[in-house]
């Protein structure tokens, strides 16, 4: 496996942490456990996340982020929780994907992973507070729902085709700006409506 799968496996795993932590923790887990993603040798650092007691704390968390993610600013509350853990466990991750006989290469895998995670959770923060202004309820469990499905999907391509993982990452990445963006957008729209210095009745 060349440089670049690596980096690429490891860009989108941290990105795909940013969304959901523990589903990216657990379904990789799943999936070696099973045999369904034979790891090369430098990867086996991974063999972590198919421990029992691993898996066991990740399926709990991520059932409980899978309900409290699709309740109506309850799931603003929890991405605010999650703000240093979702950078954190990105970095991790990324960190046990880079070959460890390189102190170089983990410590900006490390930096960078955790960057990723952390721009995947803004991005996902923003939008989520931008659905939550829509008065009904719908929107929020579809979003959440699409992350589910969009997480485990790629999380799937990205360690069965390496190849393709980079081009996962830049989608995600690309993505990701554009969620921040938007939500930028009608953060500012929002408060344009009302001008500055009108008061709340006038």
């Amino acid at each position: 496996m060349g440089v670049m799968e690596i980096i690429g496996i490891a860009g989108s795993v941290s990105l795909l942490a940013g969304w959901r932590l523990y589903l990216s923790i657990f379904a990789t887990g799943l999936a070696m456990r099973l045999g369904a993603l034979p790891l090369p040798e430098h990867l086996q650092s991974l063999d972590a996340l198919a421990n029992p007691w691993v898996m066991g704390i990740a399926a709990i968390a991520a059932i409980a982020e899978f309900f409290a993610d699709k309740v109506m600013w309850l799931d603003s509350a929890w991405d605010a929780v999650h703000t240093f853990v979702r950078p954190v466990g990105g970095a991790l991750l990324a960190l046990a994907i880079v070959d460890p006989s390189d102190p170089a290469t983990q410590v900006v895998a490390f930096l960078l992973g955790g960057g990723a995670a952390l721009t995947a959770h803004a991005g996902k923060a923003g939008a989520r507070g931008v659905v939550n202004a829509s008065p009904e309820p719908v929107s929020n469990v579809a979003v959440s729902t699409a992350e589910d499905v969009v997480t485990a999907g790629l999380l799937y391509v990205a360690y069965e085709y390496p190849y393709v993982a980079g081009g996962v990452a830049l989608v995600l990445l690309a993505l990701v700006v554009w969620l921040i963006w938007l939500a930028r957008k009608v953060m500012r729209r929002l408060f344009a409506r009302r001008p500055a210095g009108t008061p709340p009745n006038g």
